[in-house]
Parts: structure tokens; sequence; C-alpha cells
């Protein structure tokens, strides 16, 4: 696969539409708009930004659809290169006919997220914005899409430059130290070294404070109910959701595989898993199902713990929520409307909501002491804004370790740790570059962009 190839792929999602787009994009786009669309003006001699409307021809001269053919003349467009879109008839059985022409035609199928990547390698976008777009596409909510959409317009990547050439710039001072002779440089060359260093380090910091938030957005929390069994988990499930998505019986053991959906809370998706119910059983399948219980509930970043208000508070129960986190748990107590009085729950540092789920009362608290637990970690209220992704987190990590062996070695070293400390310094920069892609080989970009959809 050569990056000059000509590339083509149906740019719309599968399945039945008013219109349908095939992008064509490389060297040969106007050999191959001009033999496949025939208008009243060839493709060819089209301005850049312009419609032509007319028909796309079979190899026969036979017409395949009335189309409109859209016309980018590089670098003004989205690859960078010339590039047409051609918008049919939105069915699937047009839109590969078209790009069976396209492709008998002289261009080759394009790979996952390569109309992006050549928007990178042209200089359209770097790597930061080039995974916004991403971002952008698989937004769950309002607050995921605007976030992506900063990224997208550069807040993101305006952070990491910032963070790159102040520590680029320090690492030049630090290297032209080394030029001269012991005990030649002013005294307080290192102590000014250090505070640059210092401001580096902050910055570093601001960004990697914005990881929580950007794997909520991205990925949603796991809100996993448990409890044990007819404790109304599979209730509280369907009534979060507002849909009878899971199986509602009085017989214990009913849920014995973890069913999983989403809901957007607030504007965080969350993604809701009803597990089944943790008790002593000699059924194979029941104990399986309770394991998966155990594992989900490790993993997740809210858990919803529910007892039966009805009854005893068992040890089981007691003994199940010493292990869970205080300020990622809520407990809820439900049938709330027969509720044994004078019962003291030997609870302590977590969060309780009375409910009585059969009725429907309390759902509406549940929601807003998970939206509360969540809050605890992010400011939901604040505006949208770009965040980090687990890409980006993992390198600053790397810069971060770099960094603070450098900062070490300027501080308790001065002179003589220089060397030693633009090692590390050109470590960080190494690790920062590779997130815009001043920094790149074609291991890295494969990664990224195969995740993309075919036709992006």
């Amino acid at each position: 696969m050569s990056a000059t190839d000509t590339i083509a792929a149906i740019a719309t999602p599968p399945g039945q539409g008013g219109v349908g787009i095939v992008r064509v994009s490389g060297s040969m786009v106007w050999k191959i708009a001009d033999e496949i669309f025939q208008s009243l003006e060839r493709p060819s001699s089209a301005k850049g930004g312009t419609f032509l409307h007319g028909k796309v021809l079979d190899a026969d001269g036979i017409e395949i659809d009335e189309a409109l053919c859209l016309i980018f003349r590089a670098p003004r467009s989205y690859t960078g290169e010339d590039t047409v879109e051609i918008q049919g008839h939105g069915g699937p059985v047009v839109l590969k006919k078209i790009l069976r022409r396209c492709l008998d035609s002289g261009a080759r199928m394009a790979e996952p997220g390569e109309f992006t990547k050549r928007a990178f390698l042209n200089g359209k976008m770097d790597l930061v914005q080039a995974e916004a777009v991403a971002d952008l596409i698989h937004a769950q909510s309002d607050r995921a899409a605007r976030a992506a959409f900063e990224q997208l317009e550069g807040g993101l990547s305006k952070q990491f430059n910032a963070l790159y050439d102040g520590l680029m710039e320090t690492a030049a001072d630090i290297e032209t130290t080394l030029d001269f002779v012991e005990d030649e440089l002013p005294d307080d060359v290192f102590p000014v070294l250090g505070k640059k260093l210092d401001q580096c380090f902050r910055d570093l910091e601001n960004l990697l404070a914005t990881w929580d938030e950007g794997r909520l957005l991205r990925e949603g929390a796991r809100v996993v109910i448990m409890g044990r069994p007819n404790a109304g988990k599979s209730t509280l499930f369907n009534a979060l959701l507002g849909a009878d998505r899971a199986i509602v019986t009085d017989i214990a053991g009913t849920t014995r595989d973890i069913i999983e959906e989403t809901l957007v809370l607030d504007g965080v998706p969350l993604r809701i898993f009803d597990t089944a119910g943790l008790r002593e059983t000699e059924c194979r399948i029941e104990q399986e199902g309770i394991r998966r219980t155990h594992a989900h509930s490790a993993a997740a970043d809210i858990a919803v713990y529910l007892i039966d208000a009805s009854a005893p508070v068992s040890a089981e129960d007691i003994a199940h929520l010493a292990k869970l986190n205080p300020s990622r748990t809520v407990v809820v107590l439900n049938k709330a409307d027969r509720k044994i009085t004078n019962i003291q729950y030997p609870i302590t540092n977590i969060q309780i909501v009375e409910t009585s789920l059969i009725t429907g009362v309390g759902v509406a608290q549940v929601k807003e002491a998970i939206a509360e637990k969540l809050e605890a970690g992010v400011n939901l209220d604040a505006p949208a804004h770009a965040v980090i992704s687990e890409r980006h987190r993992n390198l600053l990590e790397r810069a971060r370790t770099e960094l603070i062996q450098a900062r070490a070695r300027i501080a308790e070293e001065g002179e003589p740790g220089a060397a030693t400390a633009a090692e590390h310094l050109r470590a960080a920069l190494e690790a920062l570059g590779q997130v815009t892609g001043r920094v790149y080989h074609n291991e890295l970009l494969n990664n990224i962009f195969s995740r993309f959809c075919i036709g992006k």
C-alpha cells in the first residue's frame, strides 16, 4: 500500500438513506472522475468547491445513478489532496456499484482511517486532532461531542505544543551549559533552569488531571448494580433505563450472567451492569455469574449495592460492603415501604438512598447519588473541554517519569548533573512528540488509524 495511491471508499454509514457518498482522493482523481462521471463540464476542469450535476456511468456507458460530484482541489480538501465526493442515492447496491466503478478505473480500496491518515501526513491536522475525528464520530453524549470538537479545533494540541516548546527550550538551555568549562557559569543558572522545569512539570500535571474526565466521556462510567438475590437489582436496572431490559421474577438467582446497557447521565455516558445475586450456591452456572459479579465490581467506577429493607440486614451484606470503596459506593435500601423499624445498619461513610422500586419511588434519588459520586472526580457542570485519551496519558506518564529524573539531577547536583538531566529531557521530548505526531513511526500511525471506520 502506497501513500501515493488513489483511494476510494463509501463515506456514509451502511444501510438505506436519502444520500450516499463515495469519496475518492489521490493523484488519479481527475482521470477517474472524467471516466465515470458524465456532466456538462468535465470534473477535471471544474473549480474547487463546486458541484457538478450528472450521471455515473459503468464501463459500457450505462447509467448507474444520477448524482452530484463535489470538487476539492489540493490543498483545500480534507486529505490535502485532489478529492471528489460522488453523492448519489443512499442505497447499498447503488453505492457499491459506484465504488466498484472507481476501483475498476484505477483507485484502490481505502484502509480504515486512511483519509484522515493522509490529512495528518499532508499537514492538515496533527495526531491529537486526528484522534478527535474518531472521538466525535463515536461520541455518546452532547458533552463528549463538544469535548471532541474542542480537541478537533486544536484546543488540546495547543496545550501539548506549549508544553513541548517549553521543555525543548529548557532542554536546549541545559545542553548549552555542557559547552562551558566548569565554574564558568553564573551561580543563578541552574536555579533558574530548575524553576523552568518546575513550570513544565506543573503544565504536564494539569494535562494528566483531565484523564479521568476523558475516560468517562470516551468509555463511559462503569456502574455495577450488585447485592444479594431478590434485593431488586434487575428492577433498579430496568428503572434506570426506563425499559424492561432484564427479567424480573421472585425466584432467587434469575440473573445468572452480566447484562450491560448504556445510559447518559448529566452528559456522561454510563455503562450499567446488572449482575448475579451474591450468595453461596452449589449451581456451577450461578457460581460463574457470581465470580463475574466480583470481577466487574472490582473494575467499577460506581458500585450500587442493594439491600432488602424488609428483612434484617445479613452478615453477607456487611461483609460484601466492607470490600467496597465508600467514596465510590451507593447503598440502596429497597422496599423501604416495608422497612423493618428499629434496625441499625452498620454502614459508615457510604451514601444511602431509600427506595421502593416496585412503585418507582427513589429512582431519581439513585441517579442523583450516582452523579454526585462521579462529580467527586469530574465537574459535570463545567463547560466541556478537550481532554486526554489513554494513549495521551501513557505518553505523558512516560514523559513525567523522565522529567522527574531531570528535575532531581538539576536540583541535587546542579552543573555535574546537567548531562544526565539532558538525556532524561530528550526522552521526555520523544514521548511528548509522539502525542501530536512531531515524532512518529509507521507502527504508531497504523495503531491509531486502524481504529477508524473505512471512508474516514
